[in-house]
């Protein structure tokens, strides 16, 4: 770190007290109507802190956070790194073509775990290798998946001597042409027929149209994921003798339908499916975007299961090409690590000999450490840095909606009268957490809980003649649930709408205003606590949210 430099901001006056950065989690900007669960909080103190001439709205999902497009939702995990980072940094469908073209997915533990297992046989097999299974968005259209990252983990396992493979193309049609189908899956015939060389056996195993076959998303119809369930695993659904057979046969019976409707299907040789998945196989998901893996990767993961009868459940290896969601480990295991990141503010802070101070519950530690920190474990140096980590309650979230926030809170209150840290931040778990339960009620007292520390630090922040900044990592509770002729279902996923970022100077040490940054992000963050704490950003740092003096 003796390399790191900060060179000191024109014009400012230091303050006595801290910077407190309070970090909201899931507490975005909604269409303030009965879905928005921040908006139906009764949250006094946010409603004053909207209000702040330094308040703005930040974008915390899609491009603005380095995924690929601005469809992708944010997370709780590259929403930290962008807020630690300054930067943003390739999530996503960049950072896996990054990983293949590198090598590094392949000598990373989850492609290492999968080739191994079925090269040292099925559990329910005495000698044969088991299989690696592909289940995934079959299309170019690279907002899910796309065809090339397939193909480079086909040529991966043939080079690797993998015996056996089945691919379980689902069929695009929504980010592509309505019926390209038949395009995708020639070239992915082609594919297979040139890597079957000698003892290779690859196949197309079974499918479907993304909308009805495996790729559900937010809960709205697990019936979806029962059905892919059932063609990949169990071998039922319609038979044909190919992939390209089936999907002619439905435009054929409906010749008004698009691929992202056509049903399921399963390939069948001599009357048995060619590619049902059983014990000792290896399953990854190819899909890179998560809103659609989720619920599939709960199916293959979950001991306690209830969504559909699952009928049987293989013992296997799943992994998703990346982690789908950070915060509930879905899944467990997955082929692309985040991205490195280097220079974070943590580490520019510590050479400049800044205290600082970090705090949340077990469930959102990692968060304002590892991933703030660039996806670095520890401390980056434990002489001027204290790390607090309150344990979470093992319970349901919506049982206890508050979940510690007061602890956090208590906690940092110490810290601020303990007078040793500059700059301090937290995180509030609550409009996360239990806003993936879907249960509204609990929601309303989660955003109360955060709004009741805000009120609790506030006048603490302001004896100390500190500054205090509010903002969130990505929306969640802004939308406990959707609309569909009539019928209200549970929204359990993030959403892409803004988050809001405000700092209330209670020093009085100087002059600030906002600046015109165009399309204010999370990774605008980072350069302003530098501003706020004395410094100028560094110069690679995406542009300060403020002016100071």
């Amino acid at each position: 770190m003796s390399q790191l430099h900060l060179d000191p901001l024109k014009n400012y006056n230091a303050f006595p007290g801290p910077l407190l950065l309070a970090i909201m989690d899931g507490v975005g900007i909604g269409k303030r109507d009965a879905s928005d669960g921040v908006y139906l909080a009764n949250t006094p103190v946010l409603d004053e802190l909207f209000e702040e001439p330094l308040f703005a709205k930040l974008k915390a999902h899609g491009k603005a956070v380095g995924l690929p497009s601005d469809e992708d939702m944010g997370n709780s995990e590259v929403g930290h790194n962008a807020l630690g980072a300054g930067r943003v940094f390739a999530q996503g469908a960049k950072l896996v073509n990054k990983a293949i073209a590198s090598g590094k997915l392949f000598d990373g533990a989850a492609w290492r775990t999968a080739v191994d297992r079925v090269r040292a046989g099925g559990i329910d097999r005495d000698t044969a290798d088991g299989t690696i299974h592909f289940i995934g968005l079959l299309s170019d259209g690279n907002v899910h998946s796309h065809i090339d990252q397939l193909f480079a983990l086909l040529d991966r396992c043939a080079e690797e001597g993998v015996a056996t493979v089945r691919v379980h193309p689902l069929l695009d049609g929504r980010d592509v042409r309505e019926k390209s189908a038949l395009t995708y899956i020639d070239r992915l015939e082609k594919k297979l027929a040139g890597l079957n060389a000698g003892p290779r056996d690859y196949r197309i195993a079974s499918g479907g149209g993304r909308m009805v076959t495996t790729m559900d998303r937010y809960g709205a119809n697990w019936q979806v994921v029962e059905r892919g369930w059932k063609a990949h695993v169990l071998g039922e659904g319609r038979p044909f003798s190919s992939a390209a057979e089936a999907v002619q046969t439905y435009y054929d019976e409906d010749p008004g339908i698009t691929d992202q409707y056509l049903d399921s299907f399963v390939v069948v040789r001599d009357g048995e499916p060619v590619g049902r998945i059983r014990d000792g196989d290896a399953v990854i998901f190819f899909n890179f975007r998560g809103d659609r893996a989720i619920e599939i990767s709960q199916a293959f993961e979950d001991n306690d299961f209830d969504k559909f009868d699952r009928v049987r459940r293989p013992d296997v290896f799943y992994a998703g090409l990346m982690q789908y969601d950070g915060d509930a480990m879905i899944p467990k295991h997955f082929l692309v690590e985040p991205p490195a990141i280097e220079r974070t503010i943590s580490q520019y802070l510590c050479a400049a000999g800044v205290t600082s101070f970090a705090v949340s519950e077990t469930q959102k530690f990692g968060h304002v450490t590892y991933f703030w920190n660039g996806n670095n474990s520890g401390y980056i140096d434990e002489r001027l840095e204290k790390y607090v980590e309150v344990p979470s309650d093992k319970v349901t979230f919506d049982q206890r909606p508050w979940m510690k926030a007061a602890e956090i809170t208590d906690t940092t209150i110490e810290a601020v009268r303990s007078g040793k840290f500059k700059f301090m931040r937290l995180n509030y778990a609550n409009g996360d957490m239990v806003g993936h339960t879907g249960i509204v009620p609990s929601i309303h007292i989660a955003v109360e809980a955060v709004d009741l520390g805000l009120s609790r630090l506030a006048p603490v922040i302001a004896a100390a003649k500190g500054v205090l900044v509010v903002t969130a990592d990505h929306g969640k509770a802004d939308c406990m649930f959707t609309e569909k002729k009539g019928k209200r279902e549970p929204m359990v996923a993030h959403t892409l709408n803004p988050v809001p970022f405000i700092i209330k100077d209670f020093s009085g040490a100087n002059t600030i205003s906002l600046s015109r940054v165009d399309a204010p992000g999370l990774s605008n963050v980072a350069a302003t606590l530098l501003n706020l704490l004395g410094f100028e950003k560094p110069e690679d740092y995406d542009p300060s949210l403020i002016r100071i003096g």
